[in-house]
């Protein structure tokens, strides 16, 4: 275990990056309030960032009361929960099969992969590692129901597994991995060999090979039945996330259905890739739509067929081969891509959990293949010592990629091509470090890759704004507002220009005002920062029309706000902007508010 801390111990000392974790934590203030009754009931009765993840939220709301926005405090949780998350897998493994070092090594390499860098040095990507021990505690919870049923054990691993939908709603192929692992290694599709003992025995508990007995279809048929309470919480999880995601699906026009299964084909088999050669790892992978060559679809299509093939031929004898692809195959199904949500092509995220049914196919094949083998022991020691130590290093440098936004992003535009969302996030952390022309360079890339990628319009704009280039600003915030018409960041600097800039021919006050009341019913009635610049906009939009005594009334609302906010930046701003309303003065600025 310590090498996994050794791993990822170094996130510890990283901050947040500009991809989620703002919205997600640092700038949700349901989030950075802590824990709250007000904030718990709010986790269970909002989606938010087109999610529905309720005990993934509440974590965070205890990172906040216990760390405030120290994310060294966030990252810590992370890797204290993957943690958990291993040793409970090893734990597992070891009571289901007996076999404590192939468990402990599917543990380890689990632990200390370098496609679990994104879900472990991702603050946002809590959910992940918080549904990994639920996940582990409902396979535990099972084992222990199998090993002596009961109605109350059965109850706590549904109450787990629920949890565990609250945490991340991808677990509902868990009732699959379940099935499959009654088919192995719980061995309850057919009689039980007399001679499975428990670990406690010292004596292993799989029997070999060729001892299984054959699956009784009347004890399958039970075994499926036995899961329809589980199913029907899958189910039920199902159909809240299809909800809270609505306005993230892509649609199928944007994105044709033949063009997402072509690229679920090539990205289960990139994903096994991934996990052998774990090499040029990046945040995003950019979709590629309509460009998947020919060749690489149909390769896919027959790799995948023939492991299949081979999965079923030898099944019968090896069945730890059936449930470990069936695992992976299956685990994937609901993140594959074919209900498209987001812009990638794949994640490494995504590979966290489904991954485990590869390991376990390969450790136990490497077992059985190597019996007859005269030094098996020195052998297999010494792979497993290169292997672990090989993944350790990859995952570590990979780990460094993370310290920042920046090296970061610079790292994903370095692997991957034609990646506007990278480019776009990296204009973002330049335009924060005041290098303009750099970041509008990367800006208008990601336009010409992706014209309607509309946070590249909002970074552009905010560029040509510094360089007092307004009129192209107006153009791509307009832009901008086509693609995502309740897009907060592009109304706000629209309706600032529109109601301050000295260019009368810019300015449109009823349009700044009437943006302005949508950003208001968007950002909601809070005393967050938002909500303070939503009234500073809206009052701006009043004094353009004449309206100053509304305009005076936003004003002090805002600055009433700010004061609680302790926010003296913007209090000194809005002293000045009550300054010129109370002489019945509109905002004269040469650039967008902040």
């Amino acid at each position: 275990m310590a090498i996994t801390w050794l791993v990822f111990g170094q996130t510890l000392r990283h901050p947040s990056i500009n991809f989620d974790d703002q919205g997600y934590v640092f700038q949700n203030p349901q989030i950075t309030t802590g824990l709250t009754s007000t904030g718990i009931l709010w986790a269970f009765t909002h989606s938010w960032m087109q999610n529905w993840h309720p005990l993934t939220w509440i974590s965070h709301m205890l990172d906040c009361q216990l760390f405030g926005l120290n994310a060294g405090g966030h990252h810590f949780t992370n890797v204290l929960l993957h943690m958990i998350a291993v040793i409970l897998l090893f734990l597992v493994l070891w009571e289901m099969t007996g076999a404590l070092w192939r468990s402990a090594f599917v543990a380890a390499v689990f632990a200390i992969h370098p496609l679990r860098v994104e879900s472990v040095a991702w603050i946002a990507e809590r959910k992940d590692v918080l549904s990994g021990v639920f996940f582990m505690l409902t396979l535990g919870a099972y084992v222990c129901y199998v090993r002596k049923p009961a109605s109350m054990r059965y109850g706590i691993v549904a109450l787990v597994f629920a949890l565990g939908l609250m945490a991340k709603p991808t677990l509902v192929t868990l009732p699959l991995v379940l099935l499959l692992l009654d088919y192995w290694p719980l061995n309850r599709v057919g009689n039980q060999p007399s001679q499975v003992r428990s670990r406690r025995s010292g004596v292993t508990r799989q029997p070999p090979s060729r001892s299984y007995g054959e699956p009784r279809w009347s004890v399958v048929r039970g075994l499926v039945m036995e899961k329809v309470p589980l199913l029907v919480l899958s189910a039920g999880s199902s159909i809240i996330t299809l909800f809270a995601q609505r306005r993230a699906t892509v649609s199928v026009e944007s994105l044709p259905l033949l063009w997402r299964i072509k690229n679920a084909l090539v990205s289960y088999v990139a994903y096994i890739w991934q996990m052998v050669f774990p090499i040029d790892l990046a945040l995003v992978y950019p979709h590629p739509e309509y460009r998947l060559a020919f060749w690489k679809v149909a390769a896919a299509i027959a790799f995948l067929a023939g492991v299949t093939a081979v999965v079923l031929a030898f099944g019968k004898g090896h069945r730890y081969l059936v449930t470990g692809w069936f695992w992976y195959i299956g685990m994937l199904v609901p993140i594959i891509g074919i209900a498209q949500v987001g812009a990638q092509a794949r994640a490494d995220r995504y590979t966290y959990l489904p991954h485990i049914g590869l390991y376990l196919m390969a450790t136990w094949t490497a077992a059985d293949l190597s019996v007859t083998w005269r030094y098996r022991h020195q052998i297999l020691t010494t792979t497993a010592a290169v292997v672990i130590a090989a993944l350790a290093w990859l995952a570590w440098v990979q780990n460094t990629y993370w310290r920042d936004s920046e090296t970061l992003w610079n790292h994903t535009l370095a692997v991957t091509s034609n990646n506007d969302i990278a480019h776009a996030n990296l204009a973002e952390v330049l335009l924060r470090a005041d290098r303009v022309d750099e970041a509008i360079s990367h800006s208008e890339e990601a336009i010409k890759i992706h014209a309607r990628y509309f946070p590249a319009h909002d970074a552009l704009a905010e560029g040509l704004l510094r360089k007092e280039r307004v009129h192209e600003a107006v153009a791509h915030l307009k832009e901008s507002l086509k693609i995502n018409p309740d897009g907060i960041y592009a109304q706000a600097k629209l309706a600032w220009v529109l109601a301050t800039s000295p260019d009368a021919s810019l300015r449109d006050g009823a349009k700044a005002v009437e943006l302005a009341k949508k950003i208001t019913e968007l950002v909601g009635h809070g005393n967050d920062q938002k909500a303070i610049i939503a009234l500073r906009i809206l009052a701006a939009g009043y004094a353009e029309t004449g309206r100053f005594s509304e305009a005076l009334d936003k004003a002090q609302q805002a600055f009433q706000l700010a004061v609680v906010q302790d926010n003296s930046a913007l209090t000194k701003d809005l002293q000045s902007d009550i300054a010129s309303y109370r002489k019945n003065l509109p905002l004269r600025h040469p650039e967008a508010v902040k």
